[in-house]
């Protein structure tokens, strides 16, 4: 019985899972993302599964600072307004849900949703009768440090799609959406209204500091921080950066590319997402170069 056991295929592939069943499970993120890493090269699973499982471990780390439009590119409604004048606004940037705040840029009313309007199109009386205060959802506000975990979380219990950011101060910083935190887990989720622009691409943050997504046109980066990288060789910043690290880097990895201090914030087993970029003057005193290759 024992040499058949021992000749058998089966039975020895039998033996190795029970082996693996009792070989030391991973200590931390770091060796479960190697196991991962490592089933990858021999194909148990693919690089888009693995891109994801490494973008739902990135989540954890990350602050809602990070991802959130600012401010200053949030496209909101004043509570006081009519509709006729917030219905063009509404309607060219194709947005589902938006932020009311009242005469104080900081007071948060709620969110109206742009399905709510279509009676005012269909039935143009309605337009007399409109009062923004009927159709106002609650707003969801949430801090700039919380977890994207967690916010993921808050989304899918209370079934909001949207929540406003708030600062130390309590005041409005910028708002965050569910697919913003979904496209740093399964990567970039793209619909007919996405356009490409500067102020899609970089976002400026406090204390000068930007995040940049790495697939910003060079010249766009150039134009935008007035600097002059090439682009003979690569298309996008984050062409660059890869070719500075000389490999694929990870997540909190940092880099100096001509006097600009950038981080990667979210990356995945195939390519870099998401940078954060501080331009020259703020960091002459930090020529470290965090896990990168000099050589």
């Amino acid at each position: 019985m024992s040499d058949d056991f021992s000749d058998n295929g089966t039975s020895r592939s039998w033996l190795e899972r029970v082996g693996q069943f009792f070989s030391p499970t991973p200590g931390d993120r770091n060796e479960l993302l190697e196991l991962m890493r490592s089933m990858r090269d021999t194909h148990i699973i693919d690089g888009d599964t693995l891109g994801i499982i490494e973008g739902a471990i990135c989540v954890a780390d990350m602050q809602v600072r990070e991802i959130m439009i600012p401010r200053s590119q949030m496209v909101s409604i004043k509570a006081s307004s009519d509709p006729r004048g917030f219905l063009p606004t509404i309607i060219d940037c194709a947005h589902s849900r938006f932020p009311v705040l009242g005469d104080d840029p900081d007071e948060v009313i709620g969110i109206l949703l742009a399905k709510d309007l279509l009676p005012l199109i269909l039935d143009p009386a309605r337009m007399e009768r409109f009062a923004i205060k009927d159709h106002i959802r609650s707003a969801m506000v949430v801090p700039e440090s919380k977890r994207l975990d967690s916010l993921l979380r808050e989304f899918r219990i209370s079934r909001n799609h949207m929540a406003i950011v708030v600062n130390e101060y309590g005041g409005v910083a910028g708002l965050v959406t569910i697919e913003d935190v979904l496209e740093q887990i399964v990567g970039e989720i793209e619909d007919e209204h996405d356009i490409e622009e500067d102020d899609y691409l970089i976002k400026d943050l406090d204390k000068n500091e930007y995040t940049v997504k790495a697939l910003t046109p060079i010249d766009d980066f150039n134009e935008h921080f007035h600097c002059q990288f090439s682009n003979e060789e690569f298309d996008t910043i984050g062409g660059l950066v890869m070719q500075k690290f000389g490999r694929l880097p990870g997540r909190d990895e940092s880099i100096t590319l001509d006097g600009f201090r950038v981080t990667v914030l979210s990356a995945d087993g195939r390519t870099i997402r998401l940078l954060r970029v501080t331009p020259p003057g703020d960091n002459d005193n930090d020529d470290t170069n965090h896990g990168a290759d000099n050589g």
